[in-house]
């Protein structure tokens, strides 16, 4: 009895084990196709052998489906952060400073943040489906036996994609976002334009603008990353397909969130905000 008792939490253990290492050999096989990736962009385009046609048509796939749910997203978010802003700063009595507080909270946090949701949600989830369905019709093994790297014809033109067009959609986002919460505090809650331009301008700094556009990008390349890891490693017919989108969304918008953290918390120690 004692032996059993002692013996029990065994298979539970390697249970566990077996979890970890699984995981840290998927997260070494996605770094490995980032490296991969990265090594290839830059050959080709040195070596003036990148695949420009397919660059421009997957960069306006991902406008086609990112480019207006953004705007669609970005104008209630404008509106929810003006409203509890300016009510709190009313409550105060600081309304002078409710463009401050809500346009960093839209350049800092939620721009780079909604960015991500997008990519991962509706780009992500397509490049996943796209590879996942290559995959198990067996045309990356073709790719292959014809000596055609997947990872230089496949994922170094979305990469290239990517990095091009994510700054763009922030930007968008971080616009439409500021003036949707200019248009409600001037127009519904007495905030004069001059006030609101004033505080805007007095704590809002290009380092801002900068650090936005670089976490969107971070968060576009993790998205990438992780959403051909998943369609080139896709099994089991049409529902290891779909396992393979759900994951993708999952994964690459959790890793996000948690790349946000860390950046955040390094913007807050470095780069400290100030009053201009």
């Amino acid at each position: 009895m004692v032996d059993k008792v002692i013996r029990a939490p065994e298979p539970l253990v390697r249970d566990v084990l077996d979890f970890v290492l699984s995981g840290l050999r998927t997260f070494g096989r996605t770094l490995q196709l980032a490296v991969a990736a990265f090594r290839w962009l830059v050959v080709d385009i040195v070596k003036l052998r990148h695949p420009w046609r397919d660059t421009v048509q997957q960069g306006w796939f991902i406008v086609s489906v990112t480019a207006i749910p953004a705007v669609l997203v970005s104008i209630p978010f404008g509106v929810i952060v003006a409203v509890q802003v300016g009510s709190l700063t009313q409550q105060v009595g600081a309304s002078s400073v409710s463009g401050a507080a809500g346009g960093l909270g839209v350049i800092r946090q939620g721009a780079p943040m909604v960015t991500a949701l997008l990519l991962g949600g509706a780009a992500g989830s397509a490049i996943a489906a796209d590879l996942g369905a290559r995959t198990i019709r067996d045309e990356v093994d073709a790719l292959r036996t014809m000596g055609i790297d997947p990872v230089r014809r496949l994922v170094a033109p979305r990469l290239a994609a990517m990095l091009t067009l994510t700054p763009l959609l922030c930007m968008l986002i971080i616009f439409m976002g500021v003036f949707t919460g200019y248009v409600i505090a001037v127009a519904f809650q007495g905030v004069t334009p001059g006030s609101y331009l004033s505080a805007f301008s007095a704590f809002a700094q290009m380092s801002d603008l900068a650090v936005a556009i670089v976490k969107a990008v971070i968060f576009g390349i993790i998205v990438l990353i992780v959403s051909c890891q998943r369609g080139l490693e896709a099994t089991h017919g049409p529902k290891g397909v779909a396992n393979a989108v759900n994951a993708a969304v999952v994964i690459g918008v959790i890793a996000a969130f948690g790349m946000n953290l860390i950046i955040t918390q390094l913007v807050s120690m470095f780069l400290p905000q100030q009053v201009g």
